[in-house]
């Protein structure tokens, strides 16, 4: 008997020597191996193979102060905890090159240092969002600061984690900022550690949008390439060296010879980002008189762009989802009464497109804006990115617009030309508007180049200049940022469009196509858990201790039993 313990012992020790030297082998092994293993369904936690290349590239440490820190409600919680899994899993394939840390902005500080802590916050770029949280028990307001300050060799970046969507409840907003955090985080990241930057042009000559109406607009791209301002003039080489332009609200024709050049550049591979008035309006008229008219902006680019696969069309929009414009409606104690009205020829277009340009879009603001249609052009594929809403009118030019319109009760009867097309997005391999009108002599003139048809390349045509004009204040100097109206105090999502435009035209797709990710919202039935809400308490709580109890005295029944005997 003795020797049978003996026996069984040596045996136990064996084997448990076995597994230890067994899980030692694993480890040792693991350790000159990484693999990591998402089980979601749309794997959520895969990072893309742009991301994992940007991380291993890092050549310093990215340090991240994330301001997210503190006791939130549900839905904040679950983003506090989704940008934890995010960064974790950055810093797991960055060789050790990332680093980050929780940072509650606002805890155990006195009002004066919390003022000038979110007044530094906001001037770096981060956006506050008041939470409101109204329980069945108490309604409670706070205020959190849902971003990230990335820094990367002495140079900065914001990271805005959480963005709110007008129009949408507060879960979608959070859903759809969880589905961007890989490519906001990567976006920040990326623009920090870019080195040589791809050159965008604006062209001017053209009475195109000026240097404080394109502002903004001009700053937010310099973040990503080098930015400058070109007069083509005629100039042969004038866009030489640039890989892309942008013709942004142009007021004035083009001449043939200008054209060309145009052209040809986009021959030679070069990305254009068309942003035309196709009616025009004098505002000052319409201001000062009452009054104004819309007519054909004509710019004598029909030609050009017709042959690129797109026809601009001068009808005048106006859509019942529109953005507002103050009125002076009387006096009040010898002031002027402004109250806010819709004004429809401002729409408000909300991006229904899956494209990584504008998927999960918040609103976009215009101005008079025209339509589009796309034509047969051999080898160009053509998508739609914007559209009017369902209830949309199209008048044709001239047109005559009357400020006192912006009062009376529109009839809906009138609104049914639905969905009019507003931007779209060329690629392919385009053919030149002058292929067989060129004459012999510059066909083989080494000097000119001629290119009868171009290389793979894309461009965008939007059918409003206006979506890239910042708010400027005359007596105080204040420009605003894209997309902001300083009416109703809103941030429309003008820059973020247009950006991811650049981005898309430079090739910036591995980026973009993390905007096309889908993380879905597995959302609670709020009335059901209302109603049920005992229930469920009494189940996550009774229950357990019932089979706690009952495993125990059927532990206990059958030891007494096993030992009576």
């Amino acid at each position: 008997m003795t020797e049978k313990k003996s026996i069984r012992k040596r045996k136990d020790i064996i084997m448990l020597l076995v597994v230890l030297s067994i899980i030692i082998l694993v480890n040792f092994i693991g350790s000159f191996l990484f693999q990591r293993f998402d089980l979601t369904t749309e794997k959520r936690y895969t990072l893309s193979e742009s991301t994992r290349k940007l991380l291993k590239n890092l050549d310093d440490v990215v340090y991240i102060k994330v301001y997210l820190q503190g006791d939130f409600n549900p839905n904040f919680t679950r983003l506090k905890n989704e940008t934890k899994e995010l960064l974790d899993e950055f810093r797991a394939y960055s060789n050790h090159n990332l680093e980050y840390e929780l940072i509650n902005p606002l805890d155990n500080t006195s009002k004066e240092e919390t003022d000038k802590i979110e007044k530094q916050l906001y001037d770096k770029g981060i956006m506050p969002e008041q939470i409101v949280d109204r329980s069945s028990q108490k309604v409670s307001e706070t205020y959190i600061w849902p971003g990230a300050i990335i820094t990367y060799k002495g140079k900065e970046s914001v990271w805005q984690i959480y963005k709110r969507q007008l129009g949408f409840e507060s879960e979608q907003s959070i859903n759809n900022s969880v589905q961007e955090m890989e490519y906001g985080l990567t976006n920040a990241i990326r623009k920090t550690t870019l080195i040589k930057k791809p050159e965008v042009l604006f062209v001017e000559g053209h009475d195109e949008l000026d240097t404080i109406r394109g502002a903004d607009f001009m700053r937010s791209v310099a973040e990503y390439y080098n930015v400058s301002r070109v007069n083509i003039n005629h100039k042969l080489y004038a866009l030489k060296g640039a890989d892309a332009i942008v013709i942004a609200q142009p007021d004035s024709m083009f001449d043939e010879k200008d054209k060309f050049i145009i052209d040809q550049f986009i021959m030679h591979g070069g990305k254009a980002l068309w942003l035309i008035d196709p009616v025009y309006v004098n505002r000052d008229t319409l201001t000062t008189r009452g009054y104004s008219l819309g007519f054909k902006n004509d710019l004598n680019l029909d030609d050009i762009l017709f042959k690129y696969g797109v026809r601009l069309n001068p009808v005048l929009v106006q859509d019942l989802q529109s953005a507002q414009v103050p009125v002076n409606v009387g006096f009040k104690q010898g002031q002027p009464d402004f109250k806010p009205f819709f004004w429809h020829y401002y729409p408000l277009l909300l991006p229904s497109s899956n494209h990584p340009i504008v998927k999960n879009l918040d609103l976009i603001r215009t101005e008079y804006i025209g339509t589009l249609d796309t034509v047969f052009a051999k080898g160009i594929k053509k998508t739609i990115l914007l559209q009017t809403s369902k209830y949309t009118k199209a008048q044709t030019t001239p047109v005559r617009i009357l400020a006192a319109q912006v009062k009376l009760k529109p009839q809906e009867s009138q609104y049914k030309n639905s969905f009019q097309n507003v931007a779209c997005l060329l690629e392919g391999e385009f053919e030149s508007n002058y292929k067989n009108r060129i004459t012999a002599r510059i066909l083989t003139d080494s000097l000119f180049d001629f290119k009868p048809k171009s290389k793979l390349t894309k461009m965008i045509v939007v059918a409003d200049g206006d979506i890239a004009k910042n708010e400027y204040q005359r007596n105080t100097g204040m420009v605003y940022p894209l997309g902001y109206d300083m009416y109703s105090r809103q941030q429309f999502a003008n820059k973020t469009f247009l950006l991811n435009c650049m981005n898309y035209l430079l090739d910036d797709e591995g980026l973009l196509q993390l905007r096309s990710r889908e993380v879905k919202l597995r959302l609670l039935d709020k009335k059901k858990t209302a109603n049920q809400a005992t229930k469920w308490k009494l189940m996550n709580v009774g229950l357990p201790l019932i089979l706690i109890i009952c495993f125990g005295m059927i532990q206990y029944y059958w030891r007494k039993k096993k030992y009576s005997n």
